[in-house]
This record gives structure tokens, C-alpha cells and sequence, in this order.
């Protein structure tokens, strides 16, 4: 199925998914010092709600953190002492994005995407005419154990404060990142980057100009396969009323 979007032409039948399922094995991705996700059948008496087990139906059970456990997507309702729903946040679902590869900068002992490792990308962005919605990052190396990795205590690579405000005063609205947060693992609950993406000034009483209808995605995977540059974004997610909710960006060629 083609679609015309903004005159570009879209082929619906090939979807690109960046997602990371969610599973209960040692295969799932975790975060945040938590074990995998629980996946099981409900069991009542002598009844467990499995087909195997001489059920009519399969009946599971599922546990699991949305920020600790796979591909999300949050509002700012993350970081702020009132309550803002991811569901209510997001309304729309197709955004004009950016694909880009970073590769993040040593400081000290961390590994840091700083304003200059994105601002000629950015900078290229802003020249197409056709302004972008949506930016997403794949670091380098782009090792496959993204996908299965334990992030827990491994100070990952995490956005720069200033390379966040620059992203939130291009205009962007939905970033995307193949990492566990846009933060600092350890950052004594600053949260620099998630404040200045979300141009929250004040997590107790936000101010008007802070972006309600902006979202931060974390732990996709792009695989190698897929090039840099232009796409329809797809953000699908789940009708949660919380902060965060299990989402899959679905990219399609233009």
C-alpha cells in the first residue's frame, strides 16, 4: 500500500520495526537494577491457564517496568511531582523523523553525545525544508547486545544537557535513543537532559512554556542494515495511564 504523506510517498507493507520485545528469559533487556520481566500463567486451585497444562485457553500473567525492561516511551509526567499521562501526552502517531549515528565522546570516565557529535546532523536536518518531528539517535558501536544487555551499574553513554536543549529548541518534539536513559546512570537524580528536552524548569510546579506534547523513547535498536536519513515515524504505544508505556516506532522509507 502506497501512501502519499507531505508529497512523499510512502510504502506501508514495509515496516521497519526498532522495537526490543519483551520476554521472560535472559534474552530481555534490563534496567535499573531489576530482574527480568515475569511472564506465567494465573493459577486458580487446581486450574493454570495454560493449553499445555489442559486449559481452553492460554490466561498469563505479566510483571514488568516499562523503563526497566525494553523499548519505551515517556512524557514528562517522568519527572515532575504532578501526574502527566504518556496516554493523554502522545495523541498523535506519525511523525516526519531523523535517523542519525553518533558516536559518543570519552569525558573523564564517561561516554558522552555531546552537542558537536550531533550538530552537523542537526544542522543538515534543519536545511531539508521539510521540518522534522522526530529525531533518532543509534550510537556507535552498534553492537547487537543492545538488544539483551544488562545495564545495571554499567554508566552507560547518556545525552549531554546541552545537546538536549539544542534538540528542544530545534523544534523536535520525539527523540529516540537505543539506551536505557538520556541521563547519566548515577546523576544524583538531576536529570539534566530529561529537564531540558522537556524544558521543565521546576519539577514541583511546571512552567507553561514546558512541552506537554513532547516524548522520549528509550531502548530501541536500529539494526546496521538501516541507513541514516529521512523516515515516516509510526510511535505506537500502549493506552496506560502512567508516565510510561511499552511502545514500538515502526520507520518506513520515504
Amino acid at each position: 500500500m502506497i501512501a502519499t504523506i507531505n508529497n512523499f510517498q510512502i510504502d506501508l507493507s514495509k515496516p521497519i520495526d526498532i522495537s526490543i520485545p519483551l520476554t521472560n528469559t535472559d534474552a530481555n533487556p534490563i534496567a535499573w537494577y531489576l530482574e527480568k520481566p515475569e511472564i506465567s500463567p494465573v493459577v486458580f486451585g487446581d486450574w493454570t491457564g495454560s493449553v499445555k497444562a489442559g486449559a481452553s485457553t492460554n490466561f498469563n500473567t505479566i510483571v514488568f517496568n516499562p523503563h526497566a525492561h525494553g523499548t519505551h516511551t515517556e512524557c514528562l509526567g517522568h519527572i515532575t511531582k504532578d501526574f502527566y499521562s504518556i496516554n493523554q501526552c502522545l495523541t498523535h502517531f506519525f511523525f516526519l523523523a531523523e535517523l542519525i549515528s553518533v558516536e559518543p565522546e570519552v569525558q573523564g570516565e564517561d561516554l558522552v553525545i555531546t552537542l558537536n557529535s550531533i550538530l552537523t546532523a542537526l544542522d543538515v536536518i534543519l536545511k531539508f525544508g521539510v521540518p522534522k518531528e522526530a529525531l533518532i539517535i543509534r550510537t556507535l558501536p552498534n553492537l547487537e547486545s543492545k538488544k539483551h544487555k544488562n545495564y545495571s551499574n554499567t554508566n552507560s553513554p547518556y545525552l549531554s544537557e546541552e545537546a538536549a536543549r539544542y534538540i528542544c529548541e530545534s523544534g523536535i518534539k520525539h527523540l529516540l535513543i537505543d539506551l536505557p536513559s538520556v541521563d547519566k546512570e548515577h546523576d544524583e537524580g538531576k536529570l539534566v537532559s530529561h529537564k531540558a528536552f522537556w524544558n521543565v524548569k521546576n519539577i514541583n510546579q511546571i512552567n507553561s512554556d514546558a512541552r506537554l506534547d513532547a516524548t522520549i523513547t528509550e531502548m530501541i535498536y536500529v539494526p546496521d542494515a538501516i541507513k541514516d536519513g529521512s523516515y515516516l515515524l509510526n510511535l505506537q504505544i500502549a493506552s496506560f495511564e502512567n508516565d510510561a508505556s511499552p511502545s514500538k516506532p515502526v520507520l518506513y522509507k520515504i
